[in-house]
């Protein structure tokens, strides 16, 4: 059996904006992951997760499509995986393979409730990783997130692809994203083989050190949000309010370099100041879009930090889900997460996972 495993995520900063190719952004990766364990099979493979029934569905190719016995949407990411690798197999001139897949999640709680940690994201690279192993691609790190990174435009081509890099790199990154409509139409084009030997312009990975003398700390609303429904939103009333949107463009430009600025250079209030200016940044886009990025209860969360001496800000796309919290040693936690169990907010256990390997060079 291949076992892989890839972990879920957190924006620090920089959403939104990092939709647009070059945009900078700062993520961290979590320690809870989802598992994906493949063992091979004949004639068809099967599907089953923990999230989704223990029945197995079964999967095979129509005409070199791979698809499942019947519509099943949650899988979606799982399917893309699988597709995009067989294509690189077979550039490689490896023929296809059939395998039983089994899916476990860290990144929802015990009634099912995603905590918006990236899974869709950590399931295609962990799918990618076993794949990888399986087909014996050998794969290097920055090469099995561009596979994984193809992957996800196919499903969802308005991906910024923040969350594969963390799920594939793990540990604190900055990242900027390529032109994924390129990048998807290149793929199917070209292929996936030469895609991994080109340049990807706007494509900027690189790790950033964790912050010294600061907490991160995270904060969850117990309402799930759509990330590519907010995106979405943002990116239709765009040509409507295109001077307002640049606006917010260099807004979040500019705190988004200072805060990697400052967390190279180890300056904990500059950090701070970076994640409130990140904020900032973000209401003025909410305003101005007409959409509710800070919910009440994110809201409350964030203001609760603020007064116990924290910086904080909602995470990802907002409408529910999480907040983060930076807290220097003289902030008032104990407070803090006593008035967020008073208004519903759950404190999340989470650390920083590892960097895992080195980040090849563009």
């Amino acid at each position: 059996m291949i076992r892989a495993q890839a972990p879920g995520k957190l924006f620090i900063a920089g959403e939104y904006a990092v939709v647009e190719p070059g945009e900078p952004s700062v993520l961290v990766a979590v320690d809870r992951h989802i598992t994906v364990e493949v063992e091979p099979a004949e004639l068809h493979g099967s599907i089953s997760s923990d999230q989704y029934g223990r029945t197995p569905l079964l999967w095979t190719r129509d005409d070199g499509v791979v698809v499942l016995d019947q519509d099943h949407a949650p899988y979606d990411y799982v399917l893309s995986a699988i597709g995009t690798v067989d294509q690189l197999a077979a550039e490689r001139g490896i023929p296809p393979l059939f395998c039983d897949i089994r899916i476990t999640s860290e990144l929802d709680d015990v009634s099912g409730r995603k905590f918006g940690l990236g899974s869709s994201a950590a399931v295609t690279v962990a799918t990618v990783r076993a794949l990888d192993r399986l087909y014996g691609l050998e794969l290097t790190p920055l090469q099995l997130f561009k596979v994984a990174l193809i992957a996800t435009v196919r499903v969802s081509p308005k991906a910024s692809g923040g969350d594969v890099a963390a799920s594939a790199f793990g540990g604190w990154i900055a990242y900027s994203a390529p032109d994924r409509a390129r990048l998807r139409a290149a793929a199917d084009a070209a292929g996936v083989q030469v895609l991994l030997d080109r340049e990807w312009p706007g494509l900027s990975v690189r790790r950033l050190p964790a912050p010294e003398g600061l907490r991160l700390l995270v904060g969850w609303t117990g309402q799930p949000a759509s990330t590519e429904r907010l995106v979405g939103s943002v990116q239709h009333r765009k040509p409507a309010s295109e001077s307002r949107y640049r606006e917010f463009l260099a807004d979040s430009r500019t705190a988004v370099e200072r805060l990697i600025a400052a967390l190279e250079e180890q300056d904990a209030a500059a950090t701070l100041q970076a994640i409130r200016a990140a904020r900032a940044a973000l209401g003025d886009l909410a305003r101005h879009a007409g959409l509710q990025i800070e919910t009440p209860a994110l809201t409350a969360l964030c203001d609760i930090a603020t007064a116990a001496g924290a910086a904080a800000k909602s995470s990802g796309a907002g409408g529910g889900d999480c907040g983060i919290v930076l807290a220097p040693s003289s902030a008032d936690v104990h407070r803090m997460l006593t008035e967020w169990e008073r208004n519903d907010i759950r404190h999340l256990d989470l650390k920083v996972q590892d960097a895992q390997g080195a980040i090849d060079e563009q």
